[in-house]
């Protein structure tokens, strides 16, 4: 009921979060306003030293963005129950020898009927004006979404789900190195410093970790490539003149980019677990673990990350590099907790010196 209900709330602030945006200003004001007259009868039952902290203390609530917090909230929680969900799932469907590709795919079918709402439901959405010619220039971002996508799931299904995001925290290790080999990007050499203590942190918490497997390190590993690849070719994207105005809004942009995942993803789930078919209805009819989890995990996965792109969009890069720090911690400690994985002490000393080489390396110039 719990996890429902913070499903029903991320669904109504993502809703909301544009109309928020442009409204949040014009009625702040009068907010305030009504805080402080409120705050201003008080002192007629109260001494006048309580009046006059009430006085003091109502005014520093104008300063607070309230849907600021709420993305962050929403946004931490989100990643952590969507961590938990797509675990939950992948078990109940057979874990690393199950379906895999299937759930990852249909985690983004989830996402696609989401969008589709959202631009069929009156006055809700705007939709996107895009042309042919930028829906295919839109084609190797949702590829490389998709791979990323894919491959992270085959991670988490292969060994402890703490393992693979401590894999996955070394990501800006993948993006300096293909930004640099292949879209001439310049690293300076600070950064690269703080690539070291990235590697060797996600070393370090391999060597003591009890449910060590190569192919979670692998395909985490490949799921960083595809990821940095992405942010490459979604800039190149942006680049293109006319597009971000076509598209609308950067929710619009997600979910192009989410259909073409899906779609992008279907040839690889039928070739790999295509036989699979019919164990993954049967077990969406009567395995309730499966279907829920789903479910859940779709939304948690779509909803998580356009509250991430609006959180970012409205933050500076040193409070997104504390806030991306401060998530990786909660889910990879929250996960460790929940389904019992190990936290020896090598494992979190790795994953403390991983994660701070990325906090490190997202700050210098």
């Amino acid at each position: 009921m719990n996890r429902l209900m913070l499903l029903l709330q991320m669904m109504c602030l993502t809703m909301c979060a544009a109309s928020m945006d442009s409204t949040l200003q014009s009625t702040r004001p009068a907010l305030a306003h009504r805080l402080i007259d409120h705050a201003a009868i008080q002192p007629k039952a109260l001494s006048k030293t309580k009046g006059s902290e009430l006085l003091a203390a109502a005014p520093s609530l104008e300063g607070i963005d309230f849907a600021l917090l709420s993305y962050f909230a929403l946004w931490y929680l989100g990643n952590y129950y969507y961590t938990i969900a797509n675990k939950l799932a992948l078990v109940a469907a057979g874990g690393k020898k199950g379906i895999p590709m299937t759930i990852s795919t249909m985690q983004l079918g989830v996402g696609v009927v989401y969008a589709l709402y959202t631009w069929l439901a009156p006055d809700l959405r705007q939709t996107p004006s895009i042309t042919v010619e930028d829906v295919v220039k839109m084609i190797p971002v949702g590829f490389c979404a998709a791979a990323a996508h894919s491959f992270s799931v085959f991670a988490q299904s292969a060994g402890a789900v703490s393992f693979a995001m401590i894999v996955k925290a070394a990501e800006p290790a993948f993006a300096a190195v293909i930004g640099t080999l292949l879209y001439g990007k310049k690293i300076s050499m600070a950064k690269w410093l703080c690539l070291i203590p990235v590697i060797g942190g996600v070393c370090l918490a391999s060597v003591k970790e009890l449910d060590f497997a190569w192919s979670a390190l692998i395909t985490a590993s490949i799921a960083n490539l595809f990821a940095a690849f992405k942010g490459n070719e979604n800039k190149k994207l942006m680049d293109t003149p006319g597009i971000k105005t076509r598209l609308g809004s950067v929710g619009n942009q997600f979910a192009v980019t989410t259909i073409l995942a899906f779609v992008l993803s279907i040839p690889f789930m039928i070739a790999k677990e295509g036989g699979k078919w019919g164990t993954f209805m049967e077990l969406l009819k009567t395995n309730k673990a499966v279907s829920n989890n789903l479910l859940a995990s779709g939304m948690y996965f779509y909803l998580y990350n356009e509250l991430a792109t609006m959180t970012i969009k409205k933050t500076s890069a040193t409070t997104q590099s504390v806030a991306n720090t401060a998530k990786r911690v909660i889910v990879i400690v929250g996960a460790a907790l929940v389904f019992g994985e190990s936290i020896a002490f090598m494992k979190m000393l790795g994953c403390t010196i991983g994660i701070g080489g990325v906090f490190l390396y997202s700050l210098v110039q």
